[in-house]
């Protein structure tokens, strides 16, 4: 008996097997594996970073090229095959890693210093209460060469007269990175330090800025030029409209968000719509898509050109010329960055008469920005962007034939009218289809980055975005065509007029009863179950997408019970936050608002949206 069940034990197992090496083979046969490789690649990358075994970048890169070697040597043993392709991937995205790593290492100062400063201007970013300045080739008094930072970043009380590409030099304040107040919390200093940044500080007493300096090299001064573009450009909008519509549209068109207000910004997060201000996909798929269409509707009022030449590719080409210098006018900031491969790989798609959205292409995308900056892929703008972008790319369209399947069959169907309000009615469910699916695949990572979800973004979005991709983003273009001549300032006053409107709509739905929820910080080992079955129900083609449901439940099941702490101490010592018998946080010691939000938000307390609020 014992021996029988022994077999039909083994002859099951061996048939488990037997259907999965099946649907592996389907799934290879519809060329579904190829998107696998952008996550094994990812793997690598975050195997890098959550491991203190620091080794030079030739170590992994040498085990990469074996694994390479070995999988075309072994090509016949198909799935040993793809098990090599999976590892040559990891080490691929560790050697990335490494590199990048090692390419952006600056000295870092280590204790408060107070001393003279000399140095040139790279960026300034005005704002409401003064402004910010980056500065690069620092010479510090004190401080010798080998350990004085590339860049610093310091506040300044006023920005008159500061603009870059100019030296400056002053009394300044510097102070090491700051840390995460909390493990798992956001780390100023890894991002800092990817920037280059070795310091920050504030300006004591006057600043001298002296003339314009050349010589420096053609980066410096394009990066100089290009920010003092901006900088003017915004200001030229901001004065134009006024107050918080005008601070929103300038931010809209150059990526300067200094002059919105903390309210403005409440307003926005709380209705769900706070990525319209942050330059990336949403700006760049409108600016390249106008461009495209502005281009191929040109050229196809001539008929010669358009049954003679490839109108198509040429707009597509144009498109990517547009795109390419509305990033670069934008600040090139790494979010914008990630959307122009992005755009620019979908577009280039169309000059290979391929599809121009796939997931193929997407994997593609992913694995060109993370080649690039292997470090986005710890924070929130790369998750979200590319987990809303793979879930429109699979659940929309069938989402969308699922609601729209049945057909209307009567002769009111002929009527104008009709026609018409259909497919007005079209665009709205697909709207608000394709924002339910982005929002739901965003949540998760909303939830472990910022401990807050926006239930009624939905709503702020439908009634926002087609504002902002009618009208705001045509008019930004318009705007930016004019401004050269001096005829820009109708299309401000107009985009102003839009904007207002979305301020109001986004103040109503942010004052919705409940509009934000809070959740307490939960582990990382949550987030990437959940990630997995995001990858999961998307990658795969098969019945195999069903086994998504397994690292789902246990993912919200771990997010379900996190570890709050009950006594928690800033790193000098000086303010402690302490649980009540209640279970709320007291806070004893000198505490300041910034650590006691983070504290707050890290425990899923509302207490901080009061703080923001009357802020």
């Amino acid at each position: 008996m014992w021996r029988s069940g022994d077999q039909n034990s083994e002859d099951e197992t061996a048939g488990l097997g037997a259907r999965f090496s099946r649907l592996l083979t389907l799934e290879a046969e519809r060329r579904g594996l190829f998107p696998w490789i952008a996550v094994a690649f990812g793997c690598g990358i975050l195997l890098f970073f959550s491991s203190p075994w620091n080794a030079p970048p030739l170590m992994p890169g040498v085990c990469c090229a074996i694994a390479a070697i070995l999988a075309v040597s072994w090509r016949q043993l198909w799935g040993l095959r793809l098990a090599l392709i999976g590892i040559a991937a990891v080490f691929a995205g560790a050697t990335a890693a490494s590199w990048r790593v090692r390419a952006v290492e600056t000295p870092i100062i280590g204790r408060v210093t107070i001393a003279g400063m000399t140095g040139l201007v790279e960026s300034v970013d005005m704002t409401v209460s003064g402004g910010r300045i980056v500065v690069v080739s620092p010479v510090v008094d004190g401080l010798r060469p080998e350990v004085t930072p590339q860049r610093i970043r310091l506040r300044v009380r006023a920005t008159e007269g500061i603009r870059p590409g100019r030296a400056v030099s002053g009394k300044v304040r510097l102070m090491p990175l700051p840390q995460p107040v909390m493990p798992g919390g956001y780390d100023f200093a890894r991002d800092a330090y990817f920037k280059g940044i070795g310091a920050v500080g504030t300006v004591l007493g006057p600043l001298r800025v002296e003339e314009l300096v050349d010589g420096e090299g053609i980066r410096f001064i394009s990066v100089a030029w290009v920010d003092d573009a901006r900088n003017v450009l915004t200001q030229r909008i901001a004065d134009t409209i006024g107050g918080e519509a005008g601070a929103v549209s300038a931010a809209l068109v150059t990526g300067k968000r200094g002059f919105i207000g903390e309210g403005t910004n409440d307003v926005l997060r709380a209705a769900g719509i706070y990525h319209i201000v942050s330059i990336s996909g949403l700006h760049m798929v409108l600016a390249a898509g106008l461009f495209f269409w502005w281009a191929r509707a040109l050229l196809a009022l001539s008929p010669i050109l358009a049954l003679r030449w490839p109108v198509k590719k040429i707009a597509a080409v144009l498109a990517m010329l547009g795109a390419t210098a509305y990033c670069i006018f934008s600040g090139a900031e790494v979010a914008a960055v990630r959307s122009l491969i992005m755009t620019l790989i979908m577009l280039g798609a169309i000059l290979a008469d391929r599809p121009a959205l796939s997931i193929r292409n997407l994997s593609l995308a992913a694995i060109v920005v993370l080649l690039r900056e292997p470090e986005a892929l710890l924070g929130p703008s790369f998750q979200m962007s590319f987990s809303a972008v793979l879930a429109l790319l699979v659940f929309s369209s069938r989402l969308m034939a699922l609601v729209f399947r049945s057909g209307n069959g009567s002769v009111w169907a002929n009527s104008r009218i009709v026609r018409g309000g259909a497919a007005l009615m079209r665009a709205a469910m697909a709207l608000c289809i394709s924002t339910l699916v982005a929002s739901l695949a965003t949540a998760p990572f909303a939830a472990y980055h910022f401990q807050t979800s926006q239930i009624y973004g939905l709503i702020g979005n439908a009634l926002a975005l087609p504002l902002v991709s009618l009208v705001v983003m045509p008019c930004a273009m318009l705007g930016v065509i004019a401004y050269p001549l001096g005829l820009d300032q109708m299309a401000w006053t107009v985009m102003g007029w839009a904007i207002s409107y979305v301020l109001t709509v986004s103040a109503w739905v942010g004052g919705l009863p409940n509009a934000v929820l809070t959740f307490p910080a939960f582990k990382t080992g949550a987030l990437l179950l959940m990630t997995l079955a995001l990858l999961w129900a998307s990658l795969f083609h098969s019945r195999l997408r069903w086994g998504a449901a397994i690292p789902a439940m246990l993912g919200f099941g771990i997010a379900a019970m996190p570890d709050r702490f009950d006594i928690a101490v800033d790193r000098e010592g000086r303010a402690a936050a302490v649980r009540n018998e209640d279970g709320t946080l007291s806070f004893t010691g000198s505490i300041n608002r910034f650590l006691a939000e983070q504290w707050l938000r890290a425990d899923g307390d509302a207490r901080f949206l009061a703080r923001e609020k009357n802020s």
